[in-house]
């Protein structure tokens, strides 16, 4: 069973730890099915692969748990440090820790496996473990915190949005995660606030 994307949770942020980061909670648990529909909308599990993981939920409660407690672990840990890069703060190795742990676990290599009509990438764990569902977004999250201060890390300008992106525009002054969404929803609040003044100060 495919499960398609929350619209909510665009994939926007430019690197796949931001994505990441941008669906998972800050405060309320991580859904299963959240989850998985993020390592099939990341491409990190095959569709027919996720049908078997949706069904761990009911067949293997307690792994499929331990997984989400690692993903959430991950995530919340991930929001702190990409703040502090915000910040210009140093990175506590709290927050470092469940990026090395996911890592340190996911040994195993890529192997090219037939798709509906092409060939797709699908990492192989040395271990048996669900771990490295999660070995994707614990790369990409080093590789940005170790640029440091140089990481085109951004928190979208919206102050009612909060999801991270990395700047890739050729300025480097990118300010919205979507100028679509956000960027175009600004640009009508403030045709309108400008309409409404010129309204007001009409004889």
């Amino acid at each position: 069973m495919a499960l398609s994307p929350d619209p909510a949770r665009r994939f926007v942020g430019g690197r796949l730890a931001l994505d990441f980061v941008n669906i998972v909670p800050s405060s309320e648990a991580l859904a299963w099915e959240q989850l998985i529909t993020f390592l099939q909308s990341a491409r990190i599990i095959t569709p027919e692969r996720g049908g078997e993981l949706l069904a761990l939920n009911r067949s293997d409660l307690q792994s499929a748990e331990s997984l989400l407690r690692k993903a959430q672990r991950l995530g919340t840990a991930l929001r702190m440090a990409f703040g502090a890069l915000l910040d210009r703060q140093k990175i506590s190795q709290e927050w470092v820790e469940p990026v090395n742990e996911v890592l340190r676990v996911t040994e195993g290599h890529e192997e090219l496996i037939p798709g509906d009509h092409d060939w797709q990438i699908e990492f192989v764990a040395r271990e048996d473990s669900l771990d490295w569902l999660l070995a994707a977004v614990a790369h990409s999250a080093a590789e940005i915190i170790a640029e440091g201060a140089n990481a085109r890390l951004r928190l979208c300008a919206n102050p009612t949005c909060g999801l991270f992106f990395y700047d890739t525009s050729r300025t480097h002054r990118r300010r919205w995660c979507s100028m679509t969404v956000c960027g175009n929803r600004r640009k009508v609040a403030v045709f309108a606030r400008r309409h409404a003044a010129a309204r007001n100060t009409k004889p």
